[in-house]
């Protein structure tokens, strides 16, 4: 399955520990495409769907997928994880979501 950056797909999380994010759930892919297309690993951010308005999280509003990014849980997955695809981020989405990387990673 060829995965992209800035794709929402639905991941198998478990087995986790303590505060990680628990679960099968929808993802958005953070890796760059040149990383998904060698590798057999993923970056993703996982969602959730009740979050407090906190400045490592990304609210998206699509029709199927509403919630928050969590950008503080990143992880790296196997591809053996990925359950499906679901859509794409926005523009706007995406915007948010490297304005947050930088603020909270880069800089």
């Amino acid at each position: 399955m060829e995965i992209m950056q800035y794709e929402l797909v639905l991941v198998n999380l478990d087995p986790t520990i303590g505060s990680e994010m628990k679960k099968t759930r929808s993802c958005a892919v953070i890796s760059p495409n040149e990383m998904n297309k060698y590798l057999q690993t993923i970056v993703v951010a996982p969602l959730t769907s009740n979050s407090k308005v906190y400045p490592t999280r990304v609210e998206i509003k699509q029709t199927k997928t509403k919630g928050w990014i969590v950008l503080d849980q990143i992880r790296t997955v196997d591809r053996t994880r990925i359950v499906k695809k679901l859509g794409n981020l926005t523009s706007s989405e995406i915007e948010a979501v490297k304005n947050v990387i930088m603020e909270t990673y880069v800089e």
